[in-house]
């Protein structure tokens, strides 16, 4: 809203010509990423107290770590406030005729409002036993369905690129692996599925999601900028000299139109760091399903639209080794009646071996980075 005031209206007004600035995606990356930060900082405390106000406390699960007991009651839903500096950050300073831009939005508050159902059914019961957990996925994958139908149905995405998956350390025109459209539509819908309930696995310890969450957004902040981007350069080809742009370059996808994505990244880092002031080890509030599930499906759509569907399993690397501790756990119980772990997630079976909760979150927070850096340095191995 805010860029198209500025530079539609008032920057054809004589003597506020400099607001043409908000033209340049940079500009508005870094006004989004101030703009969710602050309204973090300024709304935070106003909503936790509301929280505790209503009541509105953690349900610890029975069978978890001992030291668990002590957060109960700590106020939860803290996603509410994510969410809303996201996309807050994200109308204010996105252009609002990109259709990027809304499906990624539409995928993040529906699957928000499917966490909030689930963390309202929790509260209401006053145990761990939130929406069934078919009838969630189910609400999940309608959402996601839906919008990756449309996508990959529509015109959104050049017919060159649509149906493309980038293999790992190669160039995406000529060496991608080409689906059939009902084959990338369920491939696309489960990536994002997948994302999202990971991300709510991963959502633990105090900070343990929101950090690699706020690395995944500014990864897919940077492969967004350099997909959309129109900035060409001029580069030596044999014996004579060509203009790329950068994604050409990089021998990855050139998507018109996703650099507007950056803008949303930058909303959910600044919504992120926000957040994480408060969620911090002790928490004073927790994020609960509607903050994980919004932000797993965000940056599950985030890797689909930038065509980066299996480098997400090195930038959310945490996130995959989260998930597939509860699958071999659950699958070594049902079928060997032995455990893999002490408990799964893998984080409590790390309490269990007795370290301590910030050691554990710290140190996945910086495995996360090192697999965000090795995601970004495989754009020059390609």
């Amino acid at each position: 809203m805010l860029f198209h005031l500025f530079y539609d209206v008032l920057s054809k007004i004589e003597g506020f010509g400099w607001l043409r600035v908000v033209r340049y995606t940079s500009t508005r990356i870094l006004a989004a990423a101030i703009t969710a930060l602050v309204l973090s900082f300024i709304l935070g405390p106003w909503f936790i107290e509301r929280l505790r106000n209503r009541q509105i406390g953690q349900q610890i699960r029975d069978d978890g770590p001992e030291s668990h007991k002590e957060k109960a009651g700590t106020p939860t839903m803290g996603g509410s406030l994510i969410l809303f500096c996201l996309v807050t950050a994200t109308l204010l300073w996105c252009d609002l005729e990109n259709r990027f831009v809304w499906l990624a939005l539409a995928v993040t508050v529906g699957f928000g409002a499917v966490g909030f159902a689930d963390d309202y059914a929790k509260i209401s019961r006053k145990n761990t036993k939130g929406v069934p957990g078919k009838l969630r996925l189910l609400c999940e994958f309608a959402i996601a369905g839906a919008a990756l139908s449309y996508l990959f149905l529509s015109d959104v995405l050049a017919p060159d690129i649509r149906l493309q998956v980038q293999l790992p350390f190669t160039n995406f025109y000529g060496d991608g692996l080409v689906l059939p459209a009902w084959a990338y539509i369920s491939f696309a819908t489960v990536v994002v599925v997948g994302t999202a309930n990971a991300v709510n696995l991963t959502d633990g310890l105090d900070g343990l999601a929101i950090g690699p969450s706020i690395i995944n957004a500014g990864t897919f902040l940077i492969f967004a900028y350099l997909a959309g981007v129109e900035t060409t350069l001029l580069v030596q080809l044999g014996s004579e000299l060509r203009q790329q742009n950068l994604a050409e370059y990089l021998h990855i996808a050139h998507i018109t139109g996703s650099a507007e994505l950056a803008i949303f990244c930058a909303g959910m880092l600044g919504a992120g760091i926000g957040f994480l002031w408060y969620n911090t080890y002790p928490a004073s509030v927790f994020m609960g399903d509607i903050g994980a599930l919004s932000l797993g499906g965000a940056i599950g759509m985030l890797a689909v639209l930038t065509k980066n569907e299996l480098a997400l399993l090195l930038v959310g690397g945490i996130f995959v080794v989260e998930a597939f501790s509860v699958i071999i756990q659950v699958g070594s119980y049902k079928w060997r009646r032995k455990r893999v772990f002490l408990m799964a997630p893998i984080h409590h079976h790390y309490e269990l071996k007795g370290w301590q909760e910030p050691k554990i979150i710290v140190r996945f927070w910086l495995i996360s980075v090192l697999l965000a850096l090795i995601a970004l340095g495989t754009l020059k191995l390609r």
